[in-house]
């Protein structure tokens, strides 16, 4: 069983019943039936009806007295230190090595970034939120208990929870200062390891602006409105404008890392009206990138 207590704090005088509530802090249905059934959901020690109305300083204790929605997920302990960008007792957030997978494909391997978290957190475990491609660099975001993933995939789906990349590409073709591609991304029926515009694929959203450029590349700052496979690298790649180093989408010779990093992450705290954002420096293959290449900041 998991218990979590909380103080609520009604801030900003809103009234809302315990329904409102946890409705507010995207607990799912059918949790929110099992606490009314099962009567757990205490309000200062007591039971009390959904339809009643929370006070400011009440004591919320929930206790998730039934199965979690996410299948344990045990893997293999892995070898490589994690590198911490922030880390409390619902949450650790890495900053991913750039040609580390996120997570195994078999249960026997151990090379993984979920590997390295299964060991830093034993006797716990980690469980997935989001993942970000093997070949990008940044932040993913690892929750310490089951119960907690619906929540934050609730967040995703209401796009509460954010990310944001650095990306360098090639200018190919022209760009404008920032925009939005809004391009429908589906398979490529010549090389199953990558994806393409194509009209009846899934619909995709990326927002972008320039924050450096010289004649030849710019360093974009990236938004994902939806999350599917490769979809930054589909749509700039797409536009005229690949990723240096995207051995899959950027038709010159790869020569490092490629130069994609998810460095900003802002999610909603579990069971509190509070938001966190943790943000990274650059990583060190795009630092070194732009001094080499001279791209200038723009005016703001």
């Amino acid at each position: 069983m998991y218990q979590r207590t909380i103080i609520y704090h009604n801030d900003n005088d809103e009234k809302l019943t315990i329904r409102q509530l946890l409705q507010k802090w995207l607990i799912p249905k059918k949790w929110q039936h099992f606490l009314r059934i099962e009567q757990n959901i205490l309000i200062n020690g007591k039971y009390k009806s959904f339809n009643n109305e929370v006070q400011s300083e009440d004591i919320v204790t929930l206790n998730f007295n039934f199965p979690p929605r996410t299948i344990e997920q045990h893997y293999l302990p892995g070898s490589r230190k994690l590198d911490i960008a922030y880390e409390d007792d619902d949450v650790l957030i890495v900053n991913k090595s750039a040609n580390i997978k996120t997570h195994p494909n078999l249960p026997i391997e151990t090379d993984s970034l979920f590997n390295d978290a299964e060991a830093y957190l034993q006797p716990n475990h980690p469980y997935m939120v989001h993942r970000i491609d093997m070949l990008t660099s940044g932040l993913v975001l690892i929750a310490k208990n089951p119960y907690l993933v619906p929540i934050f995939n609730r967040e995703l789906t209401t796009k509460t929870l954010k990310r944001q990349y650095l990306a360098v590409v090639r200018l190919i073709k022209p760009i404008k200062h920032d925009g939005q591609i809004n391009s429908p991304i589906g398979f490529d029926e010549n090389d199953k390891r990558k994806r393409k515009v194509i009209p009846n694929g899934q619909s995709a959203t990326t927002d972008y602006k320039i924050l450096r450029k010289n004649s030849e590349y710019a360093l974009l700052k990236l938004n994902l409105q939806t999350g599917r496979t490769h979809q930054i690298r589909v749509h700039l790649s797409s536009k005229g404008w690949p990723i240096v180093n995207d051995i899959l989408y950027n038709p010159e010779q790869a020569t490092g890392n490629m130069l994609l990093s998810a460095n900003k992450l802002q999610y909603k705290i579990p069971f509190s009206d509070d938001f966190k954002t943790v943000e990274i420096e650059p990583s060190e293959d795009i630092k070194n990138f732009l001094l080499e290449h001279d791209l200038s900041e723009l005016d703001k």
